[in-house]
């Protein structure tokens, strides 16, 4: 499958890294970018995201076959209404958000109206790192891309949109737009919380300077992702606040039993106490899940 022309909303990780999968791949003639700043352009050329990039939205996106949204959820209906005089007639949009209902909501009855096609997408992959300078060409290689198709979908667009992530390595999955928000905010967005919450506990300024020279290679494993664009984050959490709320409630849940098992009464036993073998067994059961995961699903750069 080749585009005439494929157009980027939003040059950073993301959509940089699709540029650069897709012109490894020859899947367009022309990709072209559109940035918000100025200053941005010079990045554009420096990687070779994209063949051109402009400040002008209407430029970008004019006769474009394919356009892939990768700004923050709370610009995309704004860039959309923007460019929707320069869109072509047929052209299939597509995003690449984390929080699929809004976005289908909002997006795909004024699209269709136009005479366009969307199809919502998420791909699983990313990176604490920001902006077109960190993207790379492999970032999709195995990674499953949820693509969210609705009733009113064009199954011919759902199909090219499917292929496309395909073409970059990924795993298509398809999700409703519903189901995929519910079961990424326990395995996405609350990681991205507790993250967050770890980093600001641990490394508050009132505890003692020496802290933060005890958190080892286990804390900066666990916190890699509170170091995410803030203002995408926000925006992620404000999406999908009823489903991550759920999420935190059965994670407070699970933190409780821990405690629970933590202020037990100590049954001695001849070489050990109850609640160490139930502490024991938690973790246990935490370590083979894991590695079930690892064994079944991760993806292979996880490690």
């Amino acid at each position: 499958m080749r585009f005439q022309k494929i157009t980027i909303v939003g040059v950073g990780l993301l959509g940089g890294s699709i540029g650069l999968a897709a012109k490894r791949r020859r899947l367009a003639r022309e990709i072209a970018g559109f940035v918000r700043r100025p200053a941005s352009l010079k990045d554009c050329e420096k990687t070779g995201a994209v063949d051109y990039a402009t400040t002008d939205l209407l430029a970008a996106v004019s006769s474009a076959d394919l356009v892939i949204l990768c700004t923050p959820l709370s610009q995309m209906r704004s860039r959309v209404l923007e460019m929707l005089p320069a869109l072509k007639r047929g052209a299939i949009v597509t995003d690449v958000g984390s929080v699929k209902a809004g976005v289908v909501r909002e997006l795909e009855s004024l699209i269709q109206k136009s005479g366009a096609h969307f199809v919502g997408s998420h791909p699983m992959a990313g990176a604490e790192k920001n902006g077109v300078c960190a993207a790379r060409e492999n970032l999709f290689k195995n990674a499953v891309c949820v693509v969210t198709p609705t009733e009113k979908s064009n199954a011919a667009a759902v199909r090219k949109v499917e292929t496309f992530w395909k073409s970059l390595g990924a795993r298509p999955l398809r999700l409703t737009p519903e189901k995929h928000d519910a079961l990424v905010s326990r395995s996405s967005h609350l990681p991205h919380v507790a993250a967050a919450v770890l980093a600001n506990l641990v490394l508050n300024p009132a505890s003692p300077p020496v802290q933060a020279k005890l958190c080892a290679t286990g804390f900066r494993d666990t916190t890699r992702i509170a170091s995410g664009s803030p203002e995408m984050w926000r925006d992620i959490i404000q999406a999908n606040r009823k489903n991550l709320r759920v999420a935190l409630d059965d994670f407070v849940r699970e933190l409780q039993k821990v405690q629970a098992l933590l202020r037990a009464r100590h049954t001695q036993l001849r070489f050990r106490t109850i609640d160490a073998d139930r502490i024991e067994k938690f973790l246990a059961v935490a370590k083979q899940r894991r590695d079930n995961w690892r064994a079944c699903c991760a993806p292979p750069s996880s490690e």
